[in-house]
């Protein structure tokens, strides 16, 4: 067993041991709205479940050079956003939303999807997704470093309403073979779901 003390290892070091150990990672597709009306499209694999009474989940965005992400900027302006599951038919497209664009662009062209009108808030999602969820606000936590710097925005979202593909959802549960969610490896590298097992509780 190597053993290394945090000190000994650079930034880069530590990120790449922890993308490529906490792994897999659900990926959110989020789609959010500028001030001005724009809608932004992002992936995001730092996130998670983090409640189901009330339903929260749990955004982790990462800053660049101390600066927010749109993502991270437009919620907390707009107190919400849609958070789309990423499956093997969507990849591609989610892939592409990726790119860096100027704030006051959208992605949505690159990536050929197009909008869903969501009930519950102002927000639109994409029809390509097989679940989306409409959330608000729930929380903010600033992330800093050991020199005080903000480096991540941690955005805790309250879920409103959910929209889920007849295929996806059947008798109050959701199939995984018809999810066919994606998982985030580290770097470029994404997994499909593997062999399943089942392990009663003791």
């Amino acid at each position: 067993m190597i053993s290394i003390a945090k000190e000994a290892l650079s930034d880069k070091e530590q990120y790449k041991i922890l993308i490529g150990s906490v792994i897999p990672r659900p990926i959110a597709f989020v789609s959010t709205v500028s001030k001005n009306g724009v809608v932004n499209l992002a992936p995001f694999s730092f996130y998670n479940i983090v409640s189901h009474r009330p339903a929260i989940l749990s955004v982790s965005i990462q800053r660049v050079n101390g600066q927010m992400k749109d993502t991270a900027r437009n919620i907390l302006e707009q107190k919400e956003a849609v958070i789309h599951s990423v499956s093997l038919d969507n990849l591609s497209m989610v892939n592409q939303a990726a790119i860096q664009l100027p704030y006051e662009e959208s992605e949505l062209e690159t990536t050929g999807m197009t909008l869903a009108p969501s009930i519950a808030i102002k927000t639109p999602g994409v029809n390509e997704a097989k679940t989306r969820f409409e959330t608000i606000l729930y929380d903010h936590i600033e992330i800093k470093n050991d020199t005080n710097e903000i480096i991540s925005d941690l955005i805790l979202l309250k879920v409103l309403h959910y929209h889920l593909d007849e295929a996806v959802y059947q008798n109050t549960y959701v199939i995984p073979e018809n999810l066919q969610p994606m998982s985030r490896l580290a770097g470029i590298t994404y997994a499909e779901l593997g062999k399943f097992t089942e392990l009663k509780r003791p």
